[in-house]
């Protein structure tokens, strides 16, 4: 097992669900970005680092019909799975780290990841994170990513992160990406602290 981890599996099995600083009892901003993007409800949708997080309740709720779920913790897995009961086999798990996961190529419509990137601090982790991106998205397909932004927390979960403003993560993901809309975000932390996310939406090149 890897120190990655075994970080992670020991902080969804030592905190509830709505003991961690990213809770949200809903995506809101996440569900309308993919509401615009991907309006028809047979697309296929990534959500990376999904773990517990009720994304894919509400992608459920609104009809989609091919989500997936990705994280490296089974534990929050686990949860999740739980929390739908009979509705989590209509959800695509997988238990990986992004970096070696095994995804169908040009499989996806849509990728969303709210807050795994900004974890990966080394230029090898983001080229493996974008290689893998690059390789399971649909060309034209789409991207959501979101980062803490340049006003947001330096550590997570114990953990560095990297900030980002919209031309740093255009400049991470590299060309065969387009940058179609950006923003900032306060999100209102369980502990009533508040961090700065930013969100990027983005294009993938077609040939």
């Amino acid at each position: 097992m890897t120190d990655s981890k075994l970080h992670w599996e020991s902080v969804y099995q030592a905190k509830a669900p709505d003991a961690v600083s990213w809770y949200s009892p809903h995506l809101v901003t996440s569900l309308r970005l993919i509401s615009e993007q991907v309006p028809s409800k047979d697309a296929a949708i990534i959500d990376v680092g999904g773990g517990e997080a009720t994304l894919v309740d509400d992608l459920l709720a609104k009809g989609y019909t091919q989500p997936s779920v990705l994280d490296i913790s089974q534990a929050a897995i686990d949860v999740a799975r739980q929390r739908l009961g009979p509705h989590a086999a209509q959800v695509h798990w997988l238990v990986a780290d992004i970096a070696s996961a095994r995804l169908e190529a040009a499989h996806y419509d849509l990728w969303h990841d709210r807050a795994v990137f900004h974890f990966l601090t080394t230029a090898v982790a983001r080229q493996a994170y974008v290689r893998q991106l690059t390789h399971a998205l649909k060309p034209g397909g789409h991207a959501i990513i979101a980062t803490f932004g340049p006003d947001g927390p330096l550590k997570c979960s114990g953990l560095d992160i990297v900030r980002y403003d919209a031309a740093q993560l255009q400049q991470a993901l590299g060309p065969q990406f387009t940058l179609l809309d950006s923003f900032t975000e306060p999100h209102q932390t369980p502990f009533g602290t508040t961090q700065q996310f930013l969100y990027g939406v983005f294009r993938r090149a077609t040939p």
